[in-house]
């Protein structure tokens, strides 16, 4: 019970990075301001991929018994 409640928080928290990866690389937020990671498309790229990887983990942690 506690070991699926920490995977399930941290895909939540990987999946919320995830999406300010994306808005930061593809230039939709602008936070914070001096961040090197604004208008990359790498960035965004990352994001994706680390946004998937957190809701494959909320999804792999719910089947746990």
């Amino acid at each position: 019970m506690i070991a699926r409640r920490i995977l399930v928080g941290i895909g939540i928290l990987m999946a919320l990075m995830g999406l300010l990866w994306i808005g930061q690389g593809l230039g939709y937020i602008h936070w914070p301001a001096s961040s090197f990671m604004l208008d990359q498309r790498p960035w965004a790229d990352r994001g994706a991929v680390l946004a998937v990887l957190g809701l494959v983990l909320i999804l792999a942690a719910r089947r746990l018994r």
